[in-house]
């Protein structure tokens, strides 16, 4: 018999986002996956674990896999580092080589874990497909396994979405674009030819950098928990404001995932 790898977007923090196709994957898993990453934070944990226990009435066997550290995030030229090019094979200045990208330890031995006819899963927060490495992850772990395994992904609400909702805004316009990218590439300005960019893992604030005339922002964090904030309006006005309760808000709670759509007026 066959063996399945599920993965299944339980979306970008409220736990009534996991979608019925979620609710029936996650109640016939065998096995589930978790990539325990560098720093792991136990609130996302907490998180996956009230999922599993409300909607399963029997225990799940759990496997982990461990993410390995990844440097070059920190280095100074992340761009060429954590680009579309693989990073060079030692880090600048000397040392051990940097691990592949993406690749866990002990993703070649989590196959076997998988019996015959088993099914395992990862639940993935927001959605599989939109700036999520586990995909890539369950593809090398089914390249390197010696038995076929078959894979489905179960979308989930992304962040994109979930800011849209919050905010009570389409996320596009009638007749244009969206681009969703990373917030370093916004650093050079919004793209040309493109009225709404929505810019995604932003360590460094980009949006207090770039030339703000003529732009709105929609900015918002933890969305969908309790902890939700968003702030909104013309972003030489408000910038200022964005940096200071998301300061506030890191000091809080140790942590911040947030995201947002700059929108050409």
């Amino acid at each position: 018999m066959a063996r399945e790898l599920v993965l299944i977007g339980i979306g970008a923090g409220n736990t009534d986002w996991v979608t019925q196709a979620a609710v029936k994957a996650i109640q016939r898993l065998d096995v589930l996956f978790v990539v325990v990453k560098e720093k792991d934070l136990d609130e996302f944990v907490e998180v996956r674990r009230r999922i599993v226990a409300e909607h399963r009435d029997r225990p799940l066997r759990t496997v982990e896999l461990h993410d390995p550290p990844r440097p070059w995030r920190s280095t100074p030229d992340y761009p060429a580092a954590g680009g579309p090019r693989p990073p060079p094979p030692h880090p600048p200045g000397g040392g051990p080589p940097w691990p592949p990208r993406g690749r866990p330890r002990g993703a070649r031995g989590g196959a076997p874990e998988l019996g015959e006819g088993q099914t395992g899963g990862f639940l993935v927060w927001g959605d599989p497909s939109l700036y999520e490495s586990t995909l890539a992850i369950v593809k090398q772990l089914v390249a390197a396994a010696e038995t076929e395994i078959s894979v489905q992904v179960i979308p989930g609400i992304s962040s994109v979405m979930a800011l849209a909702a919050a905010h009570q805004i389409p996320l596009n316009r009638q007749g244009r674009a969206v681009v969703i990218e990373p917030a370093r590439l916004l650093a050079e300005g919004m793209p040309e030819g493109t009225d709404d960019v929505v810019a995604m893992l932003d360590g460094h604030q980009t949006f207090a950098s770039i030339d703000p005339e003529g732009l709105d922002i929609y900015w918002g964090a933890y969305l969908g928990s309790p902890d939700q904030i968003l702030v909104h309006g013309d972003l030489a006005t408000v910038r200022q404001e964005i940096l200071e309760v998301r300061a506030a808000a890191v000091d809080r709670k140790g942590w911040i995932f947030d995201t947002y759509l700059i929108r050409r007026r």
